[in-house]
Formats: C-alpha cells, sequence, structure tokens
C-alpha cells in the first residue's frame, strides 16, 4: 500500500438548482490514518463520503482511493474499501450469520470462507451468542456492530464510517466506540469517520478536517487545533452589544483577535492574560456582565471561532 490512502484535490459537488454541497475541497490521508471530517448536519460530510465511495458524482475535480480514481475507476475504488452507510443496510428478517454470508458471496467469497470469515467478524465484534437470531431482535448498538462487521468480510484497504454512533443511546455509543477504536490494530486499515460528535473526533481520530459550508476550515490533529485557543479562556455573558464591548476588550488589549463573540456570549482565549484582567476591562465597558465562566477549550470553541456556528447543530 502506497502511503497515501486518500488523495483529494479541489473536489466539488453542485446538485441540481445550483446547491453547492462541497465546495472544492483538498485533503489527503496517510495510510494506516484514522481521519475526521467533523462538522454539524449540512456540512457537506456525507456528500464528500459518496464521492469518494462513488455512490455520488462529483461535479468537478478529483479523489484517488488506495490509488485509483473514483470517477475514472470506480470499480476498483469499490473494491479496495467499503463504507458503512447512516441508514441501515442490512437485512432485518435474516439472522446475522445470514447477512454476513449473503454479503461475502456478493463479494466473490467462496463459501467456507465466507463463513470462516463471519464467524471471525462475529466474534471479534461481540455478536458470537446471537448471530444466528434475526437481526429484527438486535438492539441499535448490535446492528451497527453487524453492518461494520459485514463491511469488513471483504478486507478493504479503506473503511469509511459515516456518522456511525448517529441515533444511539450514550451507553451503546461508547461501547461502538470502543469497537471503533480497535479497528485500525485488528484490520491495518485506513478508516475516514464522519461526525458532529467532539468525544468521537478527540477520541479516534490522528487528523480531524473541521467541515462548515461545504468548505474545510480547519485541518490538523485534535491538540494542535485545541492549541490555537490556549489551555484556558473566559465566557462573558453580556447584556448589551456583544460587537462593541468585543471591540472594547481588543482595543485595550485585554482580548486578543483569537476571541470571538456568538449571540450574547464573548469567548475570549487567555493567552497570557487573567480572567480577572479581562472580566474588569468588560465592567469598565459599562455593559452589565449576567455571567462569567472560565474553562478549557473545546473543539466546538474551536469550531465557534471559525465560522459563527455551533458544531453540533
Amino acid at each position: 500500500m502506497n502511503d497515501t490512502a486518500i488523495d483529494v484535490h479541489h473536489l466539488r459537488k453542485v446538485y441540481p438548482g445550483g446547491v453547492e454541497a462541497v465546495a472544492g475541497i483538498d485533503f489527503d490521508v496517510a495510510a494506516g490514518e484514522v481521519f475526521g471530517l467533523l462538522g454539524p448536519n449540512g456540512a457537506g460530510k456525507s456528500t464528500t463520503i459518496g464521492m469518494l465511495t462513488t455512490t455520488v458524482a462529483p461535479t468537478s475535480g478529483r479523489a484517488r482511493v488506495a490509488g485509483f480514481d473514483v470517477a475514472r475507476q470506480p470499480l476498483e475504488a469499490r473494491r479496495a474499501s467499503a463504507v458503512v452507510f447512516q441508514e441501515p443496510v442490512v437485512d432485518r428478517e435474516l439472522t446475522g450469520a445470514r447477512n454476513l454470508e449473503v454479503h461475502a458471496r456478493l463479494w466473490g467469497i467462496g463459501a467456507t470462507e465466507a463463513r470462516a470469515r463471519g464467524r471471525e467478524l462475529a466474534q471479534q465484534f461481540g455478536l458470537g451468542e446471537i448471530v444466528g437470531r434475526p437481526v429484527a431482535t438486535y438492539s441499535g448498538g448490535q446492528r451497527r456492530r453487524l453492518e461494520i462487521a459485514r463491511s469488513l468480510l471483504s478486507r478493504p484497504r479503506v473503511l469509511f464510517l459515516d456518522e456511525p454512533t448517529v441515533g444511539l443511546d450514550p451507553r451503546i455509543r461508547f461501547e461502538l466506540l470502543d469497537v471503533i477504536a480497535g479497528l485500525r490494530a485488528r484490520e491495518e486499515m485506513t478508516i475516514v469517520l464522519t461526525t458532529h460528535y467532539l468525544d468521537e473526533a478527540e477520541r479516534l481520530c490522528d487528523r480531524i478536517a473541521v467541515v462548515h459550508a461545504g468548505r474545510i476550515v480547519a485541518l490538523d490533529t485534535p491538540r494542535a487545533l485545541l492549541a490555537t485557543l490556549g489551555t484556558e479562556l473566559v465566557e462573558l455573558r453580556v447584556d448589551g452589544d456583544p460587537a462593541a464591548v468585543l471591540s472594547f476588550l481588543q482595543a485595550h488589549g485585554a482580548a486578543g483577535r483569537d476571541a470571538f463573540a456568538v449571540g450574547a456570549t464573548i469567548t475570549v482565549p487567555l493567552g497570557g492574560r487573567s480572567a480577572r484582567d479581562v472580566i474588569e476591562t468588560a465592567a469598565d465597558f459599562g455593559a452589565p456582565l449576567a455571567q462569567t465562566t472560565t474553562r478549557p477549550p473545546t473543539l466546538d470553541d474551536v469550531y465557534l471561532r471559525l465560522t459563527g456556528d455551533r458544531l453540533a447543530a
């Protein structure tokens, strides 16, 4: 396998009516990397996955998966990859074992190997005791684990997970994240994950592309993205004009260019400043402070600073 598993240049998708879902993005994913596309619903994450998995035709640009051009060599790109979409695709009337066997046979895997590989994956994903039951009896988390196991039957070099934990309750979601975290070590594959959950991105991804309105507005490791806001910030909820208060803070050296206002809340990364200096300078402006909070930054703060929108919108 080459050092680069995915190579994307100026990839763009415009739907009928002129809706630009993906606006000319560029990124690459190293072999063996877990790469995240982080953003709210409608940001363009799923459309990007659709183009990389050949289910959505790009309007322009180029993308290669495992060295294969997704537009010119779609069959080769599909053979080298697998995808778990947001919507369930397993047959609820069949047993888990039969779902695995049918999918394996569709990939041209012989009956004996298909059964052996299915048993192996069922055990790996904690489905061994229920794999003989109809999928209709599975919980949401069990169905998602079956779908991921199903995607691995063909031994893909690249695995795409599109919002894999959406709709799951917190406990089941945590268990599934544990399963996903172990995939790379067991299967030696590249994983591309879309999510709007902060903890998923921080826990699973080596690097994150922050996506907003079809564009990548930042791309780095989770730690590096958080480092752009320092180690501590102060939030001020003001009764008045937050833009005017923010300008006053910046003019008086109590806030830097990385400070931002969303709604009635001003967020100020402290850097070398003290929270007390920021609060006292805001008070000097004359606008009442309804609330003040000091805390470490999160990826949501990074997204807010870059876009002005909440991440989990």
